[in-house]
Protein backbone atom coordinates (compact mmCIF):
# COMPACT_ATOMS: atom_id res chain seq x y z
CA UNK A 1 0.00 0.00 0.00
CA UNK A 2 2.74 2.58 1.26
CA UNK A 3 4.76 1.93 -2.19
CA UNK A 4 1.40 3.12 -4.13
CA UNK A 5 1.44 6.37 -2.17
CA UNK A 6 2.84 8.96 -4.95
CA UNK A 7 6.89 10.72 -3.63
CA UNK A 8 5.58 13.89 -3.51
CA UNK A 9 2.12 13.43 -1.62
CA UNK A 10 4.56 11.37 1.06
CA UNK A 11 7.57 13.78 1.02
CA UNK A 12 4.60 16.47 2.02
CA UNK A 13 3.28 14.07 4.90
CA UNK A 14 6.92 13.78 6.26
CA UNK A 15 6.85 17.88 6.37
CA UNK A 16 4.12 17.60 8.03
CA UNK A 17 5.39 15.19 10.98
CA UNK A 18 3.26 12.11 9.24
CA UNK A 19 6.17 9.87 8.67
CA UNK A 20 5.02 6.11 9.66
CA UNK A 21 2.82 3.65 7.81
CA UNK A 22 0.48 4.00 10.26
CA UNK A 23 0.02 7.44 10.43
CA UNK A 24 0.16 7.95 6.61
CA UNK A 25 -2.79 5.48 6.12
CA UNK A 26 -4.71 6.80 8.73
CA UNK A 27 -4.52 10.26 6.91
CA UNK A 28 -4.89 9.38 3.70
CA UNK A 29 -8.00 7.12 4.86
CA UNK A 30 -11.25 7.53 3.14
CA UNK A 31 -12.69 5.78 6.29
CA UNK A 32 -10.45 6.95 9.13
CA UNK A 33 -10.55 5.38 12.42
CA UNK A 34 -8.72 8.19 14.64
CA UNK A 35 -11.67 8.41 17.56
CA UNK A 36 -11.72 8.59 21.12
CA UNK A 37 -13.43 6.86 23.70
CA UNK A 38 -16.37 9.92 25.12
CA UNK A 39 -15.64 8.45 28.66
CA UNK A 40 -12.18 9.94 28.60
CA UNK A 41 -13.57 13.31 29.23
CA UNK A 42 -13.52 14.55 32.43
CA UNK A 43 -16.63 14.26 34.23
CA UNK A 44 -18.62 13.07 31.07
CA UNK A 45 -20.11 10.21 33.06
CA UNK A 46 -21.50 12.27 35.79
CA UNK A 47 -22.91 14.78 32.78
CA UNK A 48 -24.70 12.02 30.68
CA UNK A 49 -26.42 10.22 34.36
CA UNK A 50 -27.57 13.54 35.16
CA UNK A 51 -29.19 14.14 31.80
CA UNK A 52 -30.64 10.59 31.97
CA UNK A 53 -32.15 11.03 35.32
CA UNK A 54 -33.39 14.56 34.05
CA UNK A 55 -35.43 12.91 31.38
CA UNK A 56 -36.13 10.06 33.57
CA UNK A 57 -37.79 12.15 36.06
CA UNK A 58 -39.29 14.44 32.78
CA UNK A 59 -37.78 17.45 34.17
CA UNK A 60 -37.18 20.08 31.12
CA UNK A 61 -34.02 20.15 30.07
CA UNK A 62 -32.61 23.69 27.88
CA UNK A 63 -29.71 23.43 25.35
CA UNK A 64 -27.54 26.79 25.58
CA UNK A 65 -25.52 27.58 22.92
CA UNK A 66 -23.25 30.10 21.24
CA UNK A 67 -24.54 32.23 18.02
CA UNK A 68 -22.30 31.30 15.67
CA UNK A 69 -22.03 28.16 13.41
CA UNK A 70 -20.27 25.96 16.11
CA UNK A 71 -22.52 26.99 18.29
CA UNK A 72 -25.84 26.91 16.63
CA UNK A 73 -24.79 23.02 15.17
CA UNK A 74 -23.75 21.65 18.74
CA UNK A 75 -27.44 23.17 19.82
CA UNK A 76 -28.80 21.19 16.47
CA UNK A 77 -26.62 18.33 17.77
CA UNK A 78 -27.70 17.99 21.82
CA UNK A 79 -31.48 18.88 20.54
CA UNK A 80 -31.68 16.21 17.85
CA UNK A 81 -29.78 13.50 20.54
CA UNK A 82 -32.35 14.12 23.10
CA UNK A 83 -35.15 14.36 20.74
CA UNK A 84 -35.00 10.32 20.77
CA UNK A 85 -35.18 10.21 24.63
CA UNK A 86 -37.32 13.01 25.97
CA UNK A 87 -40.14 16.29 24.40
CA UNK A 88 -38.83 17.97 27.05
CA UNK A 89 -36.62 19.99 25.31
CA UNK A 90 -36.18 24.22 24.56
CA UNK A 91 -32.91 25.52 23.53
CA UNK A 92 -31.85 29.38 24.18
CA UNK A 93 -29.38 31.36 22.16
CA UNK A 94 -27.84 35.09 23.32
CA UNK A 95 -28.49 37.81 21.16
CA UNK A 96 -25.42 39.22 20.20
CA UNK A 97 -26.35 42.31 20.52
CA UNK A 98 -28.37 42.80 23.83
CA UNK A 99 -26.42 39.43 25.69
CA UNK A 100 -23.21 38.83 24.18
CA UNK A 101 -21.41 35.90 24.46
CA UNK A 102 -21.77 33.31 26.79
CA UNK A 103 -24.00 32.72 30.05
CA UNK A 104 -25.74 35.82 31.01
CA UNK A 105 -27.41 36.01 34.31
CA UNK A 106 -30.99 37.48 32.91
CA UNK A 107 -30.90 34.59 30.44
CA UNK A 108 -30.35 32.01 32.98
CA UNK A 109 -33.29 33.57 35.21
CA UNK A 110 -35.88 33.12 31.80
CA UNK A 111 -34.97 29.70 31.87
CA UNK A 112 -36.27 28.93 35.24
CA UNK A 113 -38.73 30.71 34.48
CA UNK A 114 -39.82 28.73 31.45
CA UNK A 115 -39.72 25.46 33.74
CA UNK A 116 -36.20 23.95 33.00
CA UNK A 117 -34.50 21.87 35.49
CA UNK A 118 -31.21 21.20 33.68
CA UNK A 119 -28.87 24.08 31.30
CA UNK A 120 -26.26 22.01 29.34
CA UNK A 121 -24.27 24.98 27.77
CA UNK A 122 -22.39 23.97 24.32
CA UNK A 123 -19.83 26.21 23.10
CA UNK A 124 -19.46 28.05 25.95
CA UNK A 125 -19.60 28.79 29.76
CA UNK A 126 -16.06 28.05 30.87
CA UNK A 127 -15.73 31.21 31.88
CA UNK A 128 -19.39 31.72 33.86
CA UNK A 129 -18.34 31.22 37.26
CA UNK A 130 -20.83 34.16 38.70
CA UNK A 131 -23.54 32.84 36.22
CA UNK A 132 -23.26 29.00 37.57
CA UNK A 133 -23.57 30.54 40.87
CA UNK A 134 -26.78 32.06 40.09
CA UNK A 135 -28.08 28.61 38.42
CA UNK A 136 -27.01 26.76 41.39
CA UNK A 137 -29.42 29.50 43.78
CA UNK A 138 -32.18 28.86 41.47
CA UNK A 139 -32.37 25.08 42.25
CA UNK A 140 -31.03 25.05 38.42
CA UNK A 141 -28.66 22.04 37.41
CA UNK A 142 -26.21 22.88 35.03
CA UNK A 143 -23.48 21.38 32.62
CA UNK A 144 -21.03 23.10 30.69
CA UNK A 145 -19.44 21.35 27.73
CA UNK A 146 -16.90 23.65 26.14
CA UNK A 147 -13.58 24.26 24.09
CA UNK A 148 -12.47 27.67 25.05
CA UNK A 149 -9.67 28.48 27.53
CA UNK A 150 -10.63 28.33 31.04
CA UNK A 151 -9.33 31.53 33.41
CA UNK A 152 -8.08 30.52 37.30
CA UNK A 153 -11.80 30.60 38.11
CA UNK A 154 -13.80 27.47 37.06
CA UNK A 155 -17.55 27.20 37.69
CA UNK A 156 -18.11 24.76 40.13
CA UNK A 157 -20.37 22.24 38.33
CA UNK A 158 -20.35 19.56 35.86
CA UNK A 159 -17.87 20.84 33.30
CA UNK A 160 -16.72 19.14 30.17
CA UNK A 161 -14.10 20.63 28.44
CA UNK A 162 -10.54 18.57 27.55
CA UNK A 163 -8.48 21.97 28.25
CA UNK A 164 -9.17 21.62 31.78
CA UNK A 165 -6.86 20.51 34.27
CA UNK A 166 -6.35 16.58 35.10
CA UNK A 167 -8.56 15.81 32.04
CA UNK A 168 -6.88 12.97 30.38
CA UNK A 169 -8.32 13.07 27.24
CA UNK A 170 -5.65 12.80 24.13
CA UNK A 171 -7.12 15.23 21.83
CA UNK A 172 -7.65 19.50 23.25
CA UNK A 173 -8.71 21.05 20.32
CA UNK A 174 -12.22 19.66 19.05
CA UNK A 175 -14.55 22.30 18.39
CA UNK A 176 -17.44 23.03 21.00
CA UNK A 177 -19.53 20.90 18.01
CA UNK A 178 -16.86 18.40 18.73
CA UNK A 179 -17.71 18.05 22.09
CA UNK A 180 -21.34 17.72 22.34
CA UNK A 181 -20.99 14.83 20.03
CA UNK A 182 -18.75 13.29 22.23
CA UNK A 183 -21.20 13.54 24.55
CA UNK A 184 -24.24 12.36 21.69
CA UNK A 185 -21.85 9.42 21.94
CA UNK A 186 -21.59 9.19 25.46
CA UNK A 187 -25.76 9.80 25.25
CA UNK A 188 -25.44 6.95 22.74
CA UNK A 189 -23.96 4.37 24.74
CA UNK A 190 -25.41 4.85 28.06
CA UNK A 191 -28.96 5.18 26.94
CA UNK A 192 -28.40 2.06 24.73
CA UNK A 193 -29.98 4.18 21.13
CA UNK A 194 -29.55 2.87 17.90
CA UNK A 195 -26.03 4.23 16.46
CA UNK A 196 -27.94 5.70 13.63
CA UNK A 197 -28.94 8.16 15.97
CA UNK A 198 -25.38 9.32 15.49
CA UNK A 199 -24.81 9.07 12.23
CA UNK A 200 -27.19 11.10 11.78
CA UNK A 201 -25.86 14.34 13.00
CA UNK A 202 -22.40 13.94 11.47
CA UNK A 203 -23.00 16.93 8.42
CA UNK A 204 -23.75 18.81 11.58
CA UNK A 205 -20.02 18.29 13.27
CA UNK A 206 -18.81 18.68 10.01
CA UNK A 207 -19.82 22.05 9.59
CA UNK A 208 -19.11 23.17 12.62
CA UNK A 209 -15.28 22.15 13.06
CA UNK A 210 -15.20 23.53 9.73
CA UNK A 211 -16.44 27.30 10.43
CA UNK A 212 -14.45 26.99 13.85
CA UNK A 213 -11.48 26.73 12.07
CA UNK A 214 -10.06 24.35 14.59
CA UNK A 215 -6.46 22.57 13.50
CA UNK A 216 -7.94 19.93 11.15
CA UNK A 217 -5.62 16.94 12.87
CA UNK A 218 -6.26 14.24 14.43
CA UNK A 219 -9.58 13.46 15.63
CA UNK A 220 -11.13 16.99 14.37
CA UNK A 221 -9.88 14.84 10.87
CA UNK A 222 -11.58 12.16 10.99
CA UNK A 223 -15.08 13.85 12.46
CA UNK A 224 -14.45 16.38 9.22
CA UNK A 225 -14.40 13.37 6.72
CA UNK A 226 -17.24 11.97 7.96
CA UNK A 227 -18.88 15.37 8.11
CA UNK A 228 -18.42 16.36 4.40
CA UNK A 229 -19.67 12.79 3.19
CA UNK A 230 -22.82 12.92 5.83
CA UNK A 231 -23.00 17.05 4.16
CA UNK A 232 -23.09 15.50 0.65
CA UNK A 233 -25.85 12.72 1.22
CA UNK A 234 -27.75 14.56 4.10
CA UNK A 235 -31.65 14.28 4.17
CA UNK A 236 -31.76 17.16 6.58
CA UNK A 237 -34.01 19.54 3.92
CA UNK A 238 -33.09 22.69 5.46
CA UNK A 239 -29.11 22.20 4.54
CA UNK A 240 -30.45 20.78 1.30
CA UNK A 241 -32.21 23.95 0.25
CA UNK A 242 -29.18 26.28 1.51
CA UNK A 243 -27.40 24.13 -0.24
CA UNK A 244 -28.78 24.56 -4.07
CA UNK A 245 -30.14 28.16 -3.30
CA UNK A 246 -26.70 29.06 -2.93
CA UNK A 247 -25.34 27.53 -6.15
CA UNK A 248 -23.43 24.65 -4.68
CA UNK A 249 -23.89 21.13 -5.96
CA UNK A 250 -25.34 18.49 -3.59
CA UNK A 251 -22.84 15.51 -3.65
CA UNK A 252 -19.66 17.73 -4.32
CA UNK A 253 -19.70 19.81 -1.35
CA UNK A 254 -15.74 20.00 -0.08
CA UNK A 255 -13.97 21.55 3.03
CA UNK A 256 -14.30 25.03 0.93
CA UNK A 257 -17.87 24.94 0.13
CA UNK A 258 -18.55 24.43 3.72
CA UNK A 259 -16.25 27.24 4.87
CA UNK A 260 -16.65 29.81 2.49
CA UNK A 261 -20.58 29.52 1.55
CA UNK A 262 -22.09 27.12 4.57
CA UNK A 263 -21.00 28.46 7.51
CA UNK A 264 -21.21 32.46 6.46
CA UNK A 265 -24.64 32.15 5.96
CA UNK A 266 -25.56 30.52 8.70
CA UNK A 267 -23.08 33.03 10.48
CA UNK A 268 -24.91 35.94 9.13
CA UNK A 269 -27.86 34.98 11.30
CA UNK A 270 -26.30 35.88 14.28
CA UNK A 271 -24.29 38.77 13.02
CA UNK A 272 -27.45 40.34 11.27
CA UNK A 273 -30.99 39.36 12.62
CA UNK A 274 -31.55 36.38 15.08
CA UNK A 275 -29.43 32.71 15.22
CA UNK A 276 -32.52 30.72 15.96
CA UNK A 277 -33.28 31.24 12.37
CA UNK A 278 -30.35 29.43 11.31
CA UNK A 279 -31.07 26.56 13.82
CA UNK A 280 -34.37 26.75 13.04
CA UNK A 281 -32.95 25.41 9.34
CA UNK A 282 -30.85 22.42 10.59
CA UNK A 283 -33.84 21.06 12.97
CA UNK A 284 -37.39 21.66 11.31
CA UNK A 285 -39.04 20.10 9.39
CA UNK A 286 -41.51 21.93 8.33
CA UNK A 287 -41.87 23.08 4.53
CA UNK A 288 -43.05 26.97 4.85
CA UNK A 289 -40.79 27.81 7.75
CA UNK A 290 -37.39 25.88 6.09
CA UNK A 291 -38.09 28.09 2.70
CA UNK A 292 -38.37 31.38 4.98
CA UNK A 293 -35.37 30.88 6.88
CA UNK A 294 -33.40 30.01 3.68
CA UNK A 295 -34.20 33.39 2.24
CA UNK A 296 -34.00 35.05 5.42
CA UNK A 297 -30.19 33.46 5.43
CA UNK A 298 -29.49 34.61 1.71
CA UNK A 299 -30.60 37.70 2.89
CA UNK A 300 -28.97 38.36 6.15
CA UNK A 301 -25.40 37.33 3.90
CA UNK A 302 -25.73 39.80 1.55
CA UNK A 303 -26.02 42.82 4.04
CA UNK A 304 -23.09 40.98 6.17
CA UNK A 305 -21.08 41.47 2.88
CA UNK A 306 -22.25 45.21 2.24
CA UNK A 307 -21.54 46.27 6.07
CA UNK A 308 -18.26 44.39 5.67
CA UNK A 309 -16.72 46.26 3.17
CA UNK A 310 -18.18 49.86 4.21
CA UNK A 311 -16.53 48.39 7.83
CA UNK A 312 -13.26 47.74 5.96
CA UNK A 313 -12.70 50.91 4.73
CA UNK A 314 -13.80 52.81 7.33
CA UNK A 315 -11.14 51.16 9.35
CA UNK A 316 -8.26 51.49 6.77
CA UNK A 317 -9.12 55.30 7.20
CA UNK A 318 -8.64 55.03 10.60
CA UNK A 319 -5.61 52.86 10.44
CA UNK A 320 -3.85 55.01 7.66
CA UNK A 321 -4.73 58.40 9.84
CA UNK A 322 -4.02 57.15 13.17
CA UNK A 323 -2.69 53.96 13.74
CA UNK A 324 -0.48 53.52 10.67
CA UNK A 325 3.21 52.26 12.45
CA UNK A 326 0.92 50.67 15.72
CA UNK A 327 2.45 47.03 15.52
CA UNK A 328 -1.13 46.12 17.39
CA UNK A 329 -3.82 47.57 15.37
CA UNK A 330 -6.32 48.37 17.97
CA UNK A 331 -8.99 50.39 16.06
CA UNK A 332 -11.93 52.38 17.56
CA UNK A 333 -14.54 52.29 14.87
CA UNK A 334 -17.57 53.66 16.52
CA UNK A 335 -20.40 53.10 14.04
CA UNK A 336 -19.51 49.58 12.51
CA UNK A 337 -22.15 46.79 13.06
CA UNK A 338 -20.55 44.66 15.80
CA UNK A 339 -21.70 41.93 14.09
CA UNK A 340 -19.28 41.89 11.61
CA UNK A 341 -16.30 43.21 13.47
CA UNK A 342 -14.44 40.02 13.58
CA UNK A 343 -14.93 39.47 10.30
CA UNK A 344 -13.13 43.15 9.69
CA UNK A 345 -10.59 42.54 12.58
CA UNK A 346 -9.65 39.35 10.46
CA UNK A 347 -8.69 41.36 6.96
CA UNK A 348 -7.70 44.07 8.85
CA UNK A 349 -4.81 41.34 9.88
CA UNK A 350 -4.33 39.97 6.62
CA UNK A 351 -4.00 43.06 5.30
CA UNK A 352 -1.05 44.42 7.98
CA UNK A 353 -0.12 41.39 9.10
CA UNK A 354 -0.30 42.79 12.45
CA UNK A 355 -2.77 41.48 15.40
CA UNK A 356 -5.65 43.71 15.51
CA UNK A 357 -8.98 44.39 17.66
CA UNK A 358 -11.98 46.13 16.49
CA UNK A 359 -13.95 48.00 19.01
CA UNK A 360 -17.51 49.16 19.16
CA UNK A 361 -19.83 50.68 21.18
CA UNK A 362 -22.20 48.58 23.20
CA UNK A 363 -24.65 50.14 25.58
CA UNK A 364 -22.29 52.46 28.14
CA UNK A 365 -19.63 49.52 27.62
CA UNK A 366 -17.01 49.02 24.93
CA UNK A 367 -16.73 45.76 23.07
CA UNK A 368 -13.89 44.54 21.61
CA UNK A 369 -12.97 41.24 18.65
CA UNK A 370 -10.00 40.82 17.99
CA UNK A 371 -7.94 38.29 15.95
CA UNK A 372 -4.02 37.38 15.53
CA UNK A 373 -1.07 36.60 13.54
CA UNK A 374 0.14 32.78 13.38
CA UNK A 375 3.19 33.53 15.79
CA UNK A 376 0.98 35.85 18.72
CA UNK A 377 -1.49 34.25 21.01
CA UNK A 378 -3.76 36.72 21.66
CA UNK A 379 -5.27 35.07 24.39
CA UNK A 380 -2.65 34.58 26.45
CA UNK A 381 -1.65 38.51 25.86
CA UNK A 382 -5.02 40.00 26.67
CA UNK A 383 -5.38 37.55 29.72
CA UNK A 384 -2.21 39.01 30.84
CA UNK A 385 -4.33 42.56 31.47
CA UNK A 386 -7.68 40.43 32.44
CA UNK A 387 -8.45 43.74 35.14
CA UNK A 388 -9.40 46.31 32.27
CA UNK A 389 -12.18 43.54 31.27
CA UNK A 390 -15.82 43.14 32.48
CA UNK A 391 -15.98 39.47 30.52
CA UNK A 392 -13.46 38.22 28.57
CA UNK A 393 -12.30 35.06 26.79
CA UNK A 394 -11.16 33.09 23.52
CA UNK A 395 -8.17 31.35 22.49
CA UNK A 396 -4.84 31.98 20.58
CA UNK A 397 -6.23 32.82 17.17
CA UNK A 398 -9.47 34.93 18.51
CA UNK A 399 -10.28 36.68 21.23
CA UNK A 400 -13.67 38.98 22.35
CA UNK A 401 -14.53 40.99 25.86
CA UNK A 402 -16.52 43.79 27.47
CA UNK A 403 -14.73 47.00 28.97
CA UNK A 404 -15.40 50.20 30.55
CA UNK A 405 -14.24 53.23 28.45
CA UNK A 406 -11.93 54.24 30.39
CA UNK A 407 -9.63 51.88 29.94
CA UNK A 408 -9.18 51.93 26.13
CA UNK A 409 -5.89 54.24 26.70
CA UNK A 410 -4.33 51.46 28.61
CA UNK A 411 -5.34 48.41 26.96
CA UNK A 412 -3.53 50.00 23.30
CA UNK A 413 -0.51 50.88 25.58
CA UNK A 414 0.22 47.43 27.14
CA UNK A 415 -1.14 45.45 24.01
CA UNK A 416 1.54 47.77 22.16
CA UNK A 417 4.48 47.45 24.26
CA UNK A 418 3.67 43.46 24.55
CA UNK A 419 4.05 43.27 21.23
CA UNK A 420 7.21 45.37 20.64
CA UNK A 421 8.68 43.30 23.38
CA UNK A 422 7.96 40.07 21.79
CA UNK A 423 9.40 41.79 18.50
CA UNK A 424 12.46 42.86 19.68
CA UNK A 425 13.07 39.08 20.95
CA UNK A 426 11.98 37.64 17.48
CA UNK A 427 12.44 39.70 13.99
CA UNK A 428 10.47 37.41 12.37
CA UNK A 429 7.40 37.57 14.64
CA UNK A 430 5.14 39.20 11.97
CA UNK A 431 6.59 36.96 8.90
CA UNK A 432 3.72 35.40 7.40
CA UNK A 433 5.71 34.46 4.13
CA UNK A 434 4.61 30.90 2.83
CA UNK A 435 6.94 28.60 2.96
CA UNK A 436 7.45 26.63 -1.04
CA UNK A 437 6.44 23.00 -0.34
CA UNK A 438 7.73 21.86 -4.04
CA UNK A 439 9.27 23.73 -7.03
CA UNK A 440 8.21 22.61 -10.57
CA UNK A 441 9.35 23.56 -13.91
CA UNK A 442 6.18 22.10 -15.48
CA UNK A 443 5.34 19.04 -16.69
CA UNK A 444 5.33 17.32 -13.03
CA UNK A 445 2.13 18.42 -12.68
CA UNK A 446 0.02 16.31 -14.09
CA UNK A 447 -3.65 15.10 -13.52
CA UNK A 448 -2.40 11.55 -11.36
CA UNK A 449 -0.79 14.13 -9.20
CA UNK A 450 -3.26 16.38 -8.41
CA UNK A 451 -5.90 13.46 -7.96
CA UNK A 452 -3.15 12.12 -5.18
CA UNK A 453 -2.97 15.78 -3.47
CA UNK A 454 -6.67 15.72 -3.38
CA UNK A 455 -6.13 12.91 -0.55
CA UNK A 456 -4.88 15.47 1.86
CA UNK A 457 -7.79 17.34 2.73
CA UNK A 458 -10.05 18.88 3.86
CA UNK A 459 -7.65 21.57 4.15
CA UNK A 460 -7.57 24.42 6.70
CA UNK A 461 -6.08 25.21 10.15
CA UNK A 462 -3.13 23.24 10.65
CA UNK A 463 -3.61 21.57 7.56
CA UNK A 464 -3.31 23.94 4.65
CA UNK A 465 -3.15 23.51 0.98
CA UNK A 466 0.51 22.42 0.19
CA UNK A 467 2.05 25.40 -1.01
CA UNK A 468 4.30 25.40 -4.90
CA UNK A 469 5.90 27.50 -7.18
CA UNK A 470 6.52 26.75 -10.59
CA UNK A 471 9.44 28.41 -12.35
CA UNK A 472 11.03 30.20 -15.60
CA UNK A 473 7.12 30.91 -16.40
CA UNK A 474 5.84 32.62 -19.67
CA UNK A 475 2.68 34.73 -19.16
CA UNK A 476 0.17 34.94 -22.25
CA UNK A 477 -3.33 35.22 -22.81
CA UNK A 478 -3.84 37.60 -20.05
CA UNK A 479 -7.30 38.39 -19.01
CA UNK A 480 -8.26 40.92 -16.10
CA UNK A 481 -11.93 39.70 -14.68
CA UNK A 482 -14.32 40.88 -11.71
CA UNK A 483 -15.86 44.30 -10.38
CA UNK A 484 -12.49 46.77 -10.40
CA UNK A 485 -10.67 43.93 -12.12
CA UNK A 486 -9.91 42.07 -9.12
CA UNK A 487 -9.50 38.63 -10.66
CA UNK A 488 -6.73 37.69 -13.21
CA UNK A 489 -6.44 34.67 -15.65
CA UNK A 490 -3.95 33.57 -18.06
CA UNK A 491 -2.40 30.74 -19.03
CA UNK A 492 1.08 29.90 -18.37
CA UNK A 493 3.83 28.52 -20.75
CA UNK A 494 6.38 26.73 -18.51
CA UNK A 495 10.11 25.91 -20.10
CA UNK A 496 9.72 22.22 -20.31
CA UNK A 497 7.06 22.83 -23.22
CA UNK A 498 3.97 22.16 -20.23
CA UNK A 499 0.86 24.95 -20.82
CA UNK A 500 -1.40 25.49 -17.91
CA UNK A 501 -4.24 27.74 -17.18
CA UNK A 502 -3.58 29.57 -14.01
CA UNK A 503 -6.66 32.03 -12.22
CA UNK A 504 -5.59 34.57 -9.47
CA UNK A 505 -8.27 35.95 -7.27
CA UNK A 506 -8.16 38.89 -5.69
CA UNK A 507 -5.36 41.31 -5.13
CA UNK A 508 -5.01 41.19 -9.22
CA UNK A 509 -4.28 45.42 -9.19
CA UNK A 510 -1.13 44.90 -7.83
CA UNK A 511 -0.04 43.46 -11.04
CA UNK A 512 0.25 45.41 -14.53
CA UNK A 513 0.41 44.33 -18.30
CA UNK A 514 3.99 45.66 -18.49
CA UNK A 515 4.74 43.50 -15.50
CA UNK A 516 3.71 40.21 -16.96
CA UNK A 517 4.01 40.00 -20.26
CA UNK A 518 7.10 38.64 -21.96
CA UNK A 519 8.95 38.35 -18.94
CA UNK A 520 9.70 35.07 -16.95
CA UNK A 521 8.25 35.11 -13.43
CA UNK A 522 7.52 32.31 -11.29
CA UNK A 523 3.63 31.49 -9.82
CA UNK A 524 3.06 30.31 -6.56
CA UNK A 525 0.13 28.78 -5.33
CA UNK A 526 -1.96 25.10 -5.73
CA UNK A 527 -2.94 22.66 -8.59
CA UNK A 528 -6.55 21.68 -8.93
CA UNK A 529 -9.04 19.80 -11.29
CA UNK A 530 -11.50 22.47 -13.49
CA UNK A 531 -14.70 20.76 -14.46
CA UNK A 532 -16.28 23.29 -17.29
CA UNK A 533 -19.19 21.80 -19.23
CA UNK A 534 -18.06 17.99 -18.68
CA UNK A 535 -14.35 18.58 -19.53
CA UNK A 536 -11.64 18.05 -16.54
CA UNK A 537 -8.49 20.23 -16.98
CA UNK A 538 -6.09 21.09 -14.42
CA UNK A 539 -5.95 25.08 -13.35
CA UNK A 540 -3.32 26.44 -11.29
CA UNK A 541 -4.77 28.43 -8.57
CA UNK A 542 -2.23 31.36 -8.03
CA UNK A 543 -1.54 32.58 -4.76
CA UNK A 544 0.97 35.22 -5.86
CA UNK A 545 3.47 36.01 -9.02
CA UNK A 546 7.25 36.53 -8.36
CA UNK A 547 8.46 39.23 -11.26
Amino acid sequence: MMNEINSIVRELLNKRGISTEEDILEFLSEKPKKTYDPFLLLNMEAGVDLILSTIKNRDKICIYGDYDADGITSVAIMMEILSNLTDRLEYYIPSRFDEGYGLNKEAIQKIKNLGSKLIITVDCGSVSFEEVELAKELDLDIIITDHHNLTDKIPDCILINPKQKNCKYPFKDLAGCGIAFKLAQAIQEKAELPKAVLSSVLDLVGIGTIGDIVPLIDENRTLVKYGIKAINKSKRQGLVKLIKETGLKYGEINSESVAYVIVPHINSAGRISKPEIALELLISKDFNPLMEAVNSLILSNKERKKLQEEAFLQCISLIEKFHLKDNFKIIFAEGVHEGIAGIVAGKIKDKYERPTIIITKSGEYLKGTGRSVKNIDIYKILKSVAELFEKFGGHSGACGFVMKSENLSQLRYSLEKEVNDLHSKNNLLFSLEKVIDFEFIGKEIDDSLVKELEKLAPFGNSNEKPYFQINHVEIKNILFMGADNKHLRFNSCCVDGAEMSCVLFNNAEKYSLDALKNKKVSICGYPNINIWKGTEKIQFVVSEIKC
